[in-house]
C-alpha cells in the first residue's frame, strides 16, 4: 500500500492523547513518612509493675495542605494517651503524612479523596509505627482498631449540610 500523504489525527478528547501521554483523572499518594513523632513513658519503670486496667484514649485528626500545583500533603494525627489509677503509662502522638498528586479530578472528587480516601490508605502504616512505638516504649504492641474513614466522610458531610439547612432562614424571612 502507497502512502498518499494524508495525515490522520487522532481528535478523541475523551481518552489518551494520540501520543500515548496519559491524561485522565488520576489520584494516588507519591510518598509517605512520619512527620512527627513523640512517645512518652513518664512513670517508667513503675508503670511496668501497675496490673490494673488502663483506660486508652484514642484522638485522631485529618489536615491537608496544598504543597505545589497538583501536590498536596494529608497529614493523620493520631493521639493515644493509656491511663490508669496510678497514673500515666505511655503517651504517643503520631502526625504521619502523605504526599498526594491529583489530576483532572472534579473539586469535590478531590476533596473526598483529600479526607476519606487518603487517610484510609495510610492508616495502616500509621497503625504499625503506633504498634511499634508502644512496643519499644516496653508494654505490648496496641493494635489501633481499623477506622471507616469514609463512612466518617460522609457522616462529617451531612452534619455540614445539617447545619446549613438548620441555619438558613425559613419562608421569606
Amino acid at each position: 500500500m502507497a502512502d498518499d500523504g494524508n495525515v490522520i489525527t487522532n481528535l478523541n478528547l475523551d481518552g489518551p492523547a494520540s501520543n500515548g501521554e496519559d491524561t485522565g483523572p488520576a489520584a494516588g499518594i507519591i510518598s509517605q513518612y512520619v512527620k512527627d513523632l513523640s512517645v512518652e513513658n513518664p512513670n517508667a519503670p513503675a508503670s511496668f509493675q501497675w496490673t490494673d486496667t488502663a483506660n486508652i484514649d484514642v484522638q485522631f485528626n485529618i489536615a491537608a495542605k496544598a504543597i505545589e500545583g497538583e501536590v498536596h500533603e494529608v497529614e493523620l494525627k493520631i493521639a493515644l494517651n493509656s491511663k490508669g489509677e496510678k497514673g500515666t503509662a505511655f503517651i504517643v502522638d503520631l502526625s504521619y503524612c502523605g504526599l498526594i498528586g491529583m489530576r483532572g479530578l472534579e473539586p469535590e472528587q478531590m476533596h473526598m479523596f483529600t479526607y476519606a480516601e487518603a487517610p484510609r490508605l495510610l492508616f495502616p502504616f500509621a497503625r504499625r509505627v503506633i504498634a511499634d512505638a508502644v512496643r519499644d516504649a516496653g508494654f505490648p504492641p496496641f493494635m489501633l482498631e481499623p477506622i471507616d474513614f469514609n463512612g466518617l466522610y460522609l457522616q462529617q458531610l451531612a452534619a455540614q449540610a445539617a447545619e446549613a439547612e438548620a441555619a438558613a432562614p425559613a419562608g421569606n424571612a
